[in-house]
């Protein structure tokens, strides 16, 4: 079964707020809908897409779980991709010695019907009871339904709840009497949008023993790092990243805004002016007549992405800074300036 990318459909990175999640699906969802795309079966798959990644990003406990599958995904494709094989192939992900639910005495029927409506596969495996469309599976004891969440997330070794192995017979998941594991264990790590840009390193101090926590580039506030099994227990350790707030720049995702002093000479007859960016200077080509509150895009000049690739883009707002403390001599050539000037009224709406 193929992953999805849930953020990537979007065009979203992965720590995207829940209000850049709902501006990117509904720019996309109006440029592909049907009505606007007749007959473009191309859009129409696009826009089945966007609304499937919707459907799973918005709503926070679905995100939490597509999460964590997302970073095992490695580890489920070996434990159920083996090639050629189909959900109920042996050595499948839904076959005996696989993962999860599945042992010697569970078997997986799958009947996809072509052409099915709604989601695809991939996510009704895992968020919509189950199997793909149109597929069942019965175990020995003759229930019938789709492996669950936590069922999934078990046979993976990423909760509390222990892998099927054949002893609970007919039982759905096969569920043993092993002992859960501790829920993980949260830290804060406090950094500055330079470590953040960067990337950075903290000591915890686990029962006595000092631990590095490696941050990557791009972290932001909320950001979470898990240290598995490195918790008293063998639990895991997540650590959540905070960002101070910066004089300077000021952060949306990956992208970063700031301000930009120039004089009355560069914004009337342009220049080149230098800008400081987390990389370095760079120059910046002021066009003449440039007013006030104009902003500039410097793209890939923003914060890298979070566990991505790219960067984002840097925005640059100006402000004229108008001379004072004129001499007589300077107000009255300002005065014959301005009267060879053909100014609009600003007010006169």
């Amino acid at each position: 079964m193929e992953y999805k990318d849930y953020y990537e459909i979007l065009g979203v990175p992965r720590n995207a707020s829940q209000a850049e999640i709902k501006k990117a699906f509904r720019k996309l969802a109006q440029k592909h809908h049907p009505d606007r795309n007749p007959g473009d079966k191309t859009a129409e798959q696009r826009f089945k897409d966007v609304n499937e990644a919707n459907a799973v990003l918005s709503d926070p406990e679905k995100r939490t779980a597509y999460d964590t599958l997302g970073a095992n995904w490695e580890a489920y494709s070996r434990a159920g991709a083996a090639a050629g094989g189909g959900g109920g192939a042996a050595g499948g992900p839904f076959g005996a010695g696989g993962f999860g639910p599945a042992a010697g005495n569970v078997r997986y029927e799958f009947r996809t019907s072509p052409g099915a409506e709604g989601f695809s596969d991939f996510f009704r495996m895992f968020f919509g009871g189950g199997a793909p469309a149109g597929a069942t599976y019965t175990t020995s004891g003759g229930s019938s339904g789709g492996p669950s969440i936590e069922e999934i997330l078990a046979g993976l070794g990423m909760d509390g709840a222990a892998a099927g192995n054949g002893a609970a017979g007919g039982r759905r998941g096969g569920r043993t009497g092993r002992a859960a594991r501790p829920a993980p264990v949260e830290a804060e790590a406090e950094i500055s949008l330079e470590e953040a840009f960067h990337g950075t390193a903290r000591l915890l101090d686990v029962d006595g023993k000092r631990l590095e926590v490696k941050i990557p580039r791009g972290a932001g506030n909320g950001s979470r790092i898990r240290l598995s099994g490195r918790a008293p227990g063998g639990g895991d350790i997540v650590v959540v990243t905070k960002v101070r707030p910066h004089p300077v720049f000021s952060r949306t995702g990956a992208d970063l805004e700031r301000e930009l002093q120039i004089s009355l000479r560069e914004a009337l007859l342009g220049a080149e002016v230098p800008v400081g960016t987390l990389k370095g200077r760079v120059l910046l080509k002021i066009p003449p007549e440039t007013q006030s509150g104009r902003t500039f895009r410097l793209a890939g000049q923003g914060m890298p992405r979070f566990n991505a690739d790219g960067f984002g883009d840097l925005r640059v707002r100006v402000r004229v800074v108008l001379p004072t403390s004129l001499s007589d001599e300077a107000r009255a050539a300002a005065g014959r300036f301005l009267d060879l000037v053909d100014q609009p009224n600003p007010r006169a709406d």
